[in-house]
């Protein structure tokens, strides 16, 4: 996979992109990649990691394989400086896409897009996605004014967030999946939660 086409493109803190920078790697060598990296006030805190394998599943197995690995890392590199607790797991099925894959991978299915700069005077977005078009996400806009374009094209340099929006079709494609992979126990979020005690 090249470099370009594996890019995490996603809004995160200074915080998160630090946490980003130590679990990535360590994901990569056991064949898994990262999606999202979040620290939040729930519990008092907690880490949130999800990751897939490049076939876009995350069973509870893997949830515990990469909890394992970078649980004594984590500890070493000591990026939060307070008790946490530390949740792994897939994305789930309104899933974050943060590559140029996942627009390619979830054609025709429907999501809802938010930029961090303006394109047409907005910079949130829902529509059907088309795929993708060089460095731009293609995107079917529903209800536009009689005569206009319903086809906008968003730069991948510009994503802040986006995530698919939970459909019937959505639902559909993620019960075929599970079917098809019976290691997937869930079509929604497999999570491991562990509690990180203050190193300091």
């Amino acid at each position: 996979m090249s470099e370009a086409n594996n890019k995490r493109y996603i809004r995160e803190t200074g915080q998160e992109t630090r946490i980003a920078a130590i679990i990535a790697p360590v994901a990569e060598d056991l064949g898994y990649q990262l999606v999202r990296v979040r620290v939040l006030p729930l519990n008092g805190c907690t880490l949130q990691i999800m990751a897939e394998d490049e076939d876009g599943n995350f069973s509870i197995a893997d949830c515990e394989k990469l909890s394992q690995e970078i649980n004594p890392i984590l500890d070493v590199e000591d990026p939060i400086d307070r008790a946490y607790h530390l949740e792994v797991s897939s994305p789930g099925v309104d899933r974050p896409l943060v590559r140029a894959r996942d627009f390619e991978r979830w054609a025709g299915h429907e999501a809802k897009i938010e930029l961090s700069d303006m394109v047409g005077g907005r910079k949130r977005f829902r529509g059907t996605i088309e795929g993708m078009e060089g460095d731009q996400i293609v995107l079917n806009l529903p209800d536009v004014p009689m005569g206009a374009d319903p086809i906008v094209r968003l730069p991948l340099t510009s994503l802040a967030e986006a995530k698919l929006v939970l459909t019937d079709a959505l639902l559909e494609a993620a019960r075929i999946a599970q079917q098809d992979d019976p290691d997937l126990d869930d079509p929604d979020v497999e999570t491991i939660e562990i509690s990180q005690e203050e190193n300091n």
